[in-house]
């Protein structure tokens, strides 16, 4: 199957299961905006998808939340399949994904370090090129290159 394909089959299970969390995971004890499907990584064959998921704070609770998504999983492959359409439907695979926490704790630590400002702002312009560059573009009588 083509790559472009296997990206466009990912993000579509990918939307599907974010859809499927809030009709499907209405339990009192499963926190819904601390969740988010961050990738689908599904084998070629369609066989299996590793869905990674962010679940952000309740560092206690994540191996609890995990087994919730993983007891609903037969629940949303069944959604997938009525609404995708695929060959094959995939087995869901659920893991904790971490990246988007290691980026807070990047950011977090660049933040104290002072470095983001100043590599988040572009650079002042100086009085001296800015008085150059208008002068250059009102002096009607300097010649310019016009192809």
């Amino acid at each position: 199957m083509s790559e472009r394909r296997m990206t466009r089959v990912n993000e579509s299970i990918r939307r599907e299961l974010g859809e499927a969390l809030f009709r499907l995971m209405n339990e009192n004890a499963f926190d819904l905006s601390a969740v988010t499907i961050t990738h689908v990584v599904t084998a070629p064959n369609l066989r299996h998808a590793r869905v990674l998921v962010s679940i952000r704070d309740h560092e206690d609770e994540r191996p609890r939340m995990l087994s919730l998504l993983r007891r609903h999983r037969v629940q949303m492959q069944a959604l997938i399949n009525r609404n995708l359409g695929l060959k094959y439907t995939p087995k869901l695979a659920f893991e904790l994904d971490t990246s988007v926490e290691r980026g807070d704790h990047v950011l977090d630590i660049l933040t104290h370090m002072g470095g983001t400002e100043a590599a988040l702002e572009p650079p002042p312009e100086s009085e001296s090129e800015s008085e150059s560059d208008s002068d250059s573009d009102s002096d009607p009588d300097k010649e310019q290159d016009n192809p």
